[in-house]
């Protein structure tokens, strides 16, 4: 009896795993089709910004699933979701990572801040410089916190839960209103992962 029922257990994790599987590939097969407007894209702006990067923002942002791919509007018009195509999405997406790489640079923070600095906006690169150079989650949590939520009406701390695994390992709790503390790095995880799903 326990046999059968250990056998079952093991038999539903593996459906549970392939199942996730399947659903990450189709998700990198549909990013990967804004490859070569990607590179375009960069190509036109004369930016040296990374295709893979802006692959796994896209990943990042919406799996691809989504006219405004990558979540571009409200730095273009201050208004969710008013691009509707994904050229013009990309176009601002890369408008804004690359000025956040210049801004990095000149600022002498790592890349990852102005990656962070996607979701969190540009005066995280400067909060960054004066607090040692480098992104970290407490950094984030603490820009988020006393930054971020307050200025869009989140002055008592409020969390919520957040589902996804690369949070839980740091706590799992976002400030609501305060963009995600994780945002960059999911990113570089999501570089990885479109890598390997790439290669099947």
């Amino acid at each position: 009896m326990f046999k059968l029922i250990r056998r079952l257990i093991l038999v539903i994790i593996i459906l549970f795993c392939g199942y996730h599987l399947y659903v990450v590939h189709e998700n990198v097969k549909n990013v990967m089709q804004y490859k070569e407007l990607v590179s375009k894209t960069l190509a036109d702006n004369n930016t040296d910004t990374n295709v893979e990067l802006v692959l796994a923002m896209i990943y990042t942002e919406t799996k691809g699933a989504s006219q405004d791919v990558m979540q571009s509007s409200e730095s273009s018009s201050g208004v969710a979701n008013s691009i509707t195509d994904s050229q013009t999405s990309i176009k601002q997406g890369v408008t804004v990572l690359s000025n956040n790489l210049t801004q990095a640079n000149k600022s002498q923070v790592d890349v990852w801040t102005a990656v962070q600095a996607y979701n969190f906006g540009t005066a995280y690169i400067d909060y960054v410089a004066k607090h040692g150079n480098k992104n970290t989650i407490e950094l984030a949590k603490t820009y988020s916190r006393d930054v971020v939520a307050p200025s869009l009406g989140n002055t008592s701390g409020e969390t919520y839960f957040y589902h996804h695994p690369l949070a839980l390992i740091s706590g799992g709790k976002l400030y609501k209103n305060g963009g995600n503390i994780y945002y960059a790095r999911e990113v570089h995880f999501n570089l990885y992962l479109i890598e390997i799903m790439s290669l099947f």
